[in-house]
């Protein structure tokens, strides 16, 4: 489905905007990581935008969550997908989600508690997987939360709407074209990709500092 022609469809759902970082520094990859079983993230939805993508997560039937720096122009939003470029049966575009095995929400946090640092967590993504190859399969990796003490040393402007995660022993973290998609832990929405360098940690909307706004666009 496309925005903003039809009136409720898949609304998406929109966090953070990426504070100042250039087009370089947008996360679009999963790098150290390796295929998902088939529609083991049933919650993922891929946004083919005008000249790019970016990943977002269903949160309701009618509700997909994403990065506000993937908003741009007509944006055409796929459920149930693992070979995205594939015309899989399991795939939906349609107004409403139908829930089942292949399509399914995710629970976003209760409290706004921040996560305990070394707390493992998944992320996924159709990014690039190297510099100029695009991947057409689902991939995924585990990264940990990072203490927010030592993250600000890699980003000052480090503030509660934001979590760090990334692996502490290998080079592993989302990048180009993963924007949008879910940091999930304990099988629960924690972040949303956001931003970072080319070396972990990466930088996550942190989800739990938005409950309220959230329940209140979720109302409306």
């Amino acid at each position: 489905m496309r925005r903003p022609h039809c009136p409720l469809l898949l609304a998406l759902l929109l966090l953070l905007s990426c504070p100042r970082a250039d087009g370089s520094a947008l996360r679009g990859q999963i790098i150290g990581g390796h295929e998902a079983e088939p529609h083991s993230h049933p919650y993922m939805a891929y946004l083919k935008l005008e000249r790019s993508a970016c990943g977002g997560f269903l949160v309701a039937s009618d509700w997909v969550m994403t990065a506000a720096h993937c908003l741009s122009g007509n944006i055409t939003v796929v459920l149930g997908a693992h070979e995205i470029f594939q015309p899989e049966q399991s795939q939906q575009l349609t107004a409403k989600a139908k829930l089942n095995k292949y399509v399914r929400t995710i629970a976003l946090p209760k409290t706004s508690s921040y996560l305990l640092t070394g707390t493992s967590c998944t992320i996924a993504g159709w990014g690039l997987i190297d510099e100029d190859e695009i991947a057409d399969r689902l991939f995924e990796t585990k990264v940990s939360i990072y203490s927010r003490r030592k993250c600000i040393l890699f980003y000052p402007h480090l503030d509660d709407g934001m979590v760090c995660a990334g692996s502490f022993h290998e080079l592993k973290d989302s990048s180009q074209g993963d924007s949008g998609g879910p940091l999930v832990c304990n099988k629960v929405a924690q972040g949303i990709v956001s931003f970072g360098y080319n070396n972990p940690p990466g930088v996550y909307a942190r989800i739990a500092n938005y409950l309220h706004w959230i329940k209140k666009i979720m109302r409306t």
